[in-house]
């Protein structure tokens, strides 16, 4: 029992077991696992490592984003003549990654709390009794004015007249403004840092540039009409009733040469809010929010109320650095030689079940054994049964 137990490990140490292997000549089947091998091959070299660089390990950015708007506008309304600067026109004006530019606005001045009437065409009245308090948005008085024939309200007074939209838009000088962006990214994993103030991008440069496509593509100086233009959007359009663009900042970098090819490319997509597009589903058009700014009058409050609609900027920021590792390209190389072994199982497939001689090659491929009753003093427990190799003629 002991020199069994001693012969089963050592031939579990030192033996090694091969799998039987069976020659076939046949050009058919040669050629079709030839042609998937060359098919995996090309795979694992165009795909696994040229396109998807299988060979290099990824890391994403975090990145921060600081923007800046300058330019002044100028608008008269019934003969006030106002001028508008960044502190009027940017919500928020801290200089966020998400910020609105107001091109439009309806003003409503020396609103004040009190009781006045409805405007005409919203909450019509007859009697009083068609002004329910709590029916509706606002604060009914319960009084139906005869004046007006609307439901008296409690609420800022005078109410907001919004039906009409200035047309053309009241701030269109708002195309020639400028928006600066400064973008930094750094990628952990590498421990590289960079910035969109690039290698050339100096306080000179930044003070002539604009932001071109072509000619000037790494500026961060930005033209917002050109911006609404390479969106899809036509500013005058867009200007009267609001929309969002989104200003795609994107870093594609590949560490294996020198860090100063990592460059920003900049992109501009429209979100939503064109008010040229003819889709009738369409819940809303435009963007537009309600502002108001308080103050004292005579120790009365009082405030003037804008509806704004502007055009809501996002700045994005997408990112992807690459660089050679070992790890990821053994295992690219790994899983790449684990799938030349579809040629086997494709062409047995055809050997076993599909050729005219399949009975044969399963005879090749297979050794059969007959089992019977032990003998005691065999050696062996099974008889074999032989057959014999023979070459496809």
């Amino acid at each position: 029992m002991k020199e069994q137990i001693t012969n089963a490990i050592s031939d579990f140490f030192f033996e090694y077991e091969t799998p039987r292997q069976v020659l076939v000549r046949n050009r058919r089947v040669g050629v079709v696992c030839r042609l998937i091998q060359l098919g995996v091959l090309a795979y694992i070299i165009g795909w696994v490592f040229i396109y998807e660089k299988g060979y290099q390990s990824t890391d994403t950015a975090v990145s921060s984003v600081f923007t800046k708007m300058k330019g002044v506008g100028y608008t008269n309304v019934n003969g006030a003549e106002r001028v508008w600067d960044v502190a009027d026109y940017v919500f928020p004006p801290q200089g966020d990654s998400s910020f609105v530019v107001m091109t439009n606005y309806i003003m409503t001045e020396g609103q004040q709390m009190g009781k006045c009437p409805e405007l005409p065409g919203k909450h019509n009245c007859s009697t009083d009794s068609d002004c329910e308090g709590g029916s509706y948005k606002r604060e009914m008085t319960g009084v139906c004015v005869n004046a007006t024939k609307t439901c008296e309200v409690l609420a800022w007074c005078p109410v907001e007249n919004d039906h009409v939209i200035p047309d053309p838009p009241l701030l269109l000088s708002a195309e020639n403004y400028t928006l600066f962006i400064k973008n930094s990214v750094t990628f952990p994993l590498f421990g590289v840092t960079r910035s969109n103030l690039v290698e050339g991008v100096d306080a000179e440069y930044i003070r002539e540039c604009l932001h071109h496509s072509q000619k000037d593509p790494l500026c961060p100086i930005f033209r917002l009409g050109d911006i609404v233009k390479e969106s899809g959007f036509n500013f005058e359009l867009i200007a009267k009733v609001g929309g969002a663009i989104g200003i795609v900042i994107e870093w594609t970098c590949n560490f294996d040469v020198d860090v100063k090819h990592c460059k920003p490319q900049y992109h501009f997509h429209g979100l939503y809010g064109n008010p040229a597009e003819t889709d009738k589903a369409r819940a809303s058009v435009g963007y537009n929010f309600r502002y108001a700014k308080h103050y004292m009058e005579d120790k009365v409050q009082k405030r003037t109320l804008l509806k704004v609609f502007g055009i809501r900027f996002d700045i994005i920021v997408q990112s992807l650095a690459r660089k050679f590792d070992i790890i990821p390209t053994l295992t690219a190389i790994g899983s790449g030689v684990g799938i030349f072994g579809v040629a086997t199982v494709v062409c047995d497939l055809v050997l076993l079940y599909l050729l005219p001689k399949r009975k044969f090659y399963k005879n090749m491929k297979f050794k059969y054994t007959e089992s019977h009753v032990q003998d005691p003093e065999s050696e062996a427990g099974s008889t074999e049964t032989e057959i014999t190799k023979v070459r496809d003629s």
